[in-house]
Formats: C-alpha cells, sequence, structure tokens
C-alpha cells in the first residue's frame, strides 16, 4: 500500500508491529530512545520524545504517528496535530492514559463501573478516606507509573509521606477491591468509526506484573462476555480512541467487574491474539490507525495461552535455549524482545493455543520454563 507508520518508542511493542506490516505492505518508522531498543530492525531515528523538534521532524517522513508508549507529552502531541500531522490516538484521547485522575473522571462521566476513587492532596483526605473504607487503600500517582510502579496498597496516611512532599498535585486513591480475578477486555476502533471487541481474557499479576493470559476468561458467562465487549466499546467511543485499547478489569464475586487502568496501544494482555485469533492486535492497530477495515477477533481455537518470560536466564543468553524449547513443545510459540535478560524484565512470552485447557497452559509454562 506504501503507507508509512512512525511508531514514536523503540520497545516490544513496536517490534512486534513489524511482522504484521510487512505483511500487509506497510512501512513502519521508529523515534527509538537509544540505539539497541528491542524494535532497532526499522529504528530509522533515535531522539527524545519529549523534545517537539526531534518528534516533528520524524513525523515528516510518515502518514501517520502511533506509539509504542503513551509518554509523550500533551504539547509535543499537540504541536504535531497543530502541524497538520495525523496521530492516533490523538492526544484528546492519550490524555485519559497518561493521567489516572483524569480518566476516572471521564469514565464516571461515561457511568462506567469503578471502584470508589477520590483526589487527595494531604494525609488528612487520605486519612479520612482510609477510615470510610475499611482502613486500607490503593494510592497511585497519577501519571508515570506502570508494571506496579507508582502505585501502593496503604493502612496508615502516613505511607504516602514522601509522595505527597514530592509529587506536584493531588495524589489518586482508590479503595482495595476485593476481586476475584482480574480480566482484560481488548478494542480496537479506527479513525472513521468501526469498532471491534476480541473475546474477554483472564490475567494473571505477579508482583504487579501480568505474568499469564488465559483468552477467553475461563468460567465467564455469556452476560460476562458481552458486558465486557460493550464496556470496551463505550469506553473506545467516549473516549474518542483510535487504534487498540486495553481495559483492565477487576471481576467481584458477584460477577460485577470494575475498570482498573487503561492502555491505548497493543498490549500484554493481548499477545495471545498472535497466535490465538485471527487478526492479532498488532495487525489490528495497523489497521486502525491508517482507517482500513478491521479484522475479525474470533479465536482460532478453544483456547489461547500466554505466559510471560521474566527476567531470562542470568547465566546465558535467551537463543541458547530456543532449541531445548523447541524440542520439548513443538506447539508451543516463543516470542523474544531483543532485550538482554535481566531480573524482573519482560524480555518475551510464549504462546499456545488448543482445545484442553489443561494441556494449553501446562504447555505454555514448560516451554516459558526453559528461559527461567
Amino acid at each position: 500500500m506504501g503507507m508509512r507508520v512512525g511508531v514514536i518508542g523503540g520497545g516490544q511493542l513496536a517490534r512486534m508491529m513489524i511482522a504484521p506490516a510487512v505483511e500487509l505492505g506497510v512501512e513502519v518508522r521508529v523515534l527509538a530512545e537509544s540505539e539497541g531498543m528491542a524494535a532497532s530492525l526499522a529504528a530509522t531515528a533515535v531522539g527524545d520524545y519529549r523534545d517537539v523538534d526531534t518528534v516533528r521532524a520524524f513525523a515528516r517522513e510518515v502518514d501517520v504517528i502511533t506509539f509504542d508508549h503513551e509518554h509523550v507529552p500533551q504539547p509535543v502531541l499537540r504541536a504535531l496535530v497543530e502541524a497538520g500531522v495525523a496521530v492516533h490516538p490523538g492526544p484528546d484521547a492519550l490524555q485519559y492514559a497518561q493521567d489516572k485522575l483524569v480518566m476516572r473522571r471521564r469514565l464516571a462521566e461515561l457511568g462506567a463501573p469503578q471502584p470508589d476513587w477520590a483526589a487527595v492532596e494531604g494525609e488528612d483526605e487520605l486519612r479520612a478516606f482510609l477510615d470510610d473504607h475499611g482502613g486500607r487503600a490503593v494510592v497511585k500517582t497519577p501519571r508515570g507509573g506502570y508494571d506496579g510502579k507508582g502505585v501502593r496498597v496503604v493502612s496508615d496516611a502516613a505511607e504516602a509521606a514522601d509522595w505527597f512532599e514530592s509529587w506536584d498535585g493531588p495524589l489518586l486513591v482508590e479503595e482495595l477491591v476485593p476481586f476475584t480475578r482480574e480480566l482484560a477486555q481488548q478494542v480496537a476502533r479506527r479513525a472513521s468509526g468501526e469498532v471491534v471487541a476480541y473475546p474477554v481474557a483472564e490475567t494473571v499479576q505477579r508482583d504487579g506484573v501480568c505474568a499469564e493470559v488465559i483468552a477467553p476468561a475461563p468460567r465467564a458467562s455469556e452476560r460476562l462476555m458481552e458486558v465486557a465487549a460493550q464496556l470496551g466499546v463505550t469506553i473506545a467511543e467516549g473516549l474518542g480512541v483510535t487504534g487498540m485499547l486495553a481495559v483492565e478489569l477487576f471481576e467481584t464475586a458477584d460477577e460485577r467487574i470494575l475498570v482498573n487502568e487503561l492502555a491505548m496501544r497493543p498490549h500484554n494482555s493481548g499477545h495471545w491474539t498472535q497466535d490465538g485469533a485471527v487478526t492479532s492486535q498488532f495487525e489490528q492497530h495497523l489497521r486502525a490507525v491508517l482507517d482500513l477495515p478491521l479484522g475479525a477477533t474470533d479465536p482460532l481455537c478453544d483456547w489461547a495461552v500466554m505466559v510471560n518470560i521474566l527476567g531470562g536466564p542470568v547465566d546465558a543468553g535467551l537463543t541458547d535455549r530456543f532449541a531445548a524449547a523447541m524440542s520439548e513443545h513443538p506447539t508451543a510459540k516463543i516470542h523474544t524482545y531483543g532485550k538482554e535478560p535481566r531480573p524482573g524484565r519482560k524480555v518475551g512470552h510464549v504462546n499456545t493455543v488448543g482445545d484442553d485447557l489443561e494441556d494449553a497452559v501446562y504447555e505454555a509454562r514448560a516451554a516459558a520454563g526453559f528461559f527461567a
């Protein structure tokens, strides 16, 4: 097609857009933060995404700008729009993924189910919230947090004292939801308005990081699947998202679902779609930001399982383990990110699909275990 998509951010999400772009005849160009990042295969520029001139120069060489992360400052985004650059998702949408307080207020306007929350500017206000919510709550920095960073569970207001001193503006406090499990709803929306939803998936978090995903979510009733999908569509439309949207959810014992967080890009909880759905989230994101017809979201098998490779082997490189993992688990699909192993770092993931959930879970976990 001859279209050029510029991706700001050189991480693994940009890396995983490259293969579907080749298949679509789309050229992906990447503005990486530094040399040697995961998406170095398509890195045509290296520079500071916070610098207007750097980003504007990069944008001149592409037809549309999209993102590997949500951290590009609003003034930079709006400068691109003012210059006539197609930016998807745009700054008006991205603000809700960049600032959790802004997100909470907008979701409330949309009537989306959420945990109880408040903006607190000091220990007295946090203490009052704790008193009204059983003595424990979740405190978050509104901007910049990810993978458990910028999040604390507190039972005393003094536990957030250092944040009140260092943070410019109010903090976000939320009730500690007694959830039974976490879910993720993936939705894609193109610029002209078409929206599609994937089956809701179950996610397993360890130390604030996504460790495993199962799709569709086991034991999910038809009603739950419908409610989650409609909620995702409502949020995508209400926030004006263009591209992939991941809605992270809590499920409670009485089958209510509450919105936890949002991501406006391909997301870890949607990696299963690479091998488990007709259209992967990475191809879908490219279609959406280019305003092309969206692909089918149907699962290819009854079950898809994704297991993250976290940390990696400390005594060898990841490539040293490929042959053994492939030999023992030929049905597993291994995806690595070109990153050096480091404790807690996401360096890859394994996908499996099948009609038996226990077998799919076993194969994914066992194959990922070769890279521990």
